[in-house]
């Protein structure tokens, strides 16, 4: 029953966005108490570790774009934005671990995206922040598209600024669990002129991604 267990609560830990909570893997007793107890002392033992944070990255990804548009003069691009990258929470764990959530506010304090004096989310007296919202859906597309206002070949973008990062989490007795956390911040919208020369990362994989394929199809105009 405990190998059983224990090849379950691993999968956990694998699939999907979340990693499973302090209580998951703690299931056994010793006949002196349930497993709810036991899973709860386990819990409270290990409630007030410290985390330990490196190779904290931030980079922006770019989560969708448009086929190119010749415009004569400036106005309204009419090309939809296609998805290219969705970003999404992303907690993975070797072994049991606080909830996803106590994670990121853990991974935004340390990058400043959390500005709070509480050590832990459920510290914080109820207050919440997206970044911690393991279910936080993708930002839309076509929200904040850009109205170029020249003439020129012009490709509408999407993108987000995405931060990741290693964790250790130490508990009391000294036991760890070593791990891996992402989630995006800034929501970026912008336009690139395909005749022009790329002024960022971003902008460079937008002209990779819509203009140079462009080039070799043989852009057609579609506005005056």
């Amino acid at each position: 029953m405990r190998g059983t267990m224990r090849r379950a609560c691993t999968a956990g830990l694998v699939v999907g966005v979340l990693v499973t909570g302090l209580t998951a893997c703690t299931g056994d007793t010793d006949g002196h108490g349930t497993a709810r107890e036991t899973d709860r002392a386990a819990a409270t033992a290990c409630a007030k570790g410290t985390f330990t944070w490196a190779r904290v990255t931030t980079r922006d990804r770019l989560t969708g774009v448009s086929d190119p548009e010749r415009l004569g003069k400036g106005g309204a691009l009419r090309n939809p934005v296609r998805r290219v990258y969705t970003p999404s929470p992303s907690v993975r764990a070797d072994g049991p671990a606080p909830s996803a959530a106590e994670v990121l506010f853990s991974l935004g304090k340390r990058t400043g995206e959390i500005d709070s004096d509480a050590r832990t989310l459920a510290e914080a007296g109820g207050e919440t922040w997206s970044f911690t919202d393991v279910r936080q859906p993708a930002p839309e597309l076509d929200d904040d598209r850009v109205t170029p206002r020249a003439a020129g070949e012009f490709v509408q973008y999407a993108g987000v600024r995405e931060v990741s990062a290693d964790f250790r989490y130490t508990c009391p007795d000294g036991r760890t669990v070593s791990g891996h956390a992402r989630n995006w911040t800034v929501d970026i919208a912008g336009l690139t002129d395909c005749d022009e020369r790329p002024d960022s990362a971003l902008a460079r994989e937008v002209a990779r991604h819509a203009c140079e394929q462009a080039g070799s199809d043989g852009p057609s105009p579609s506005g005056a």
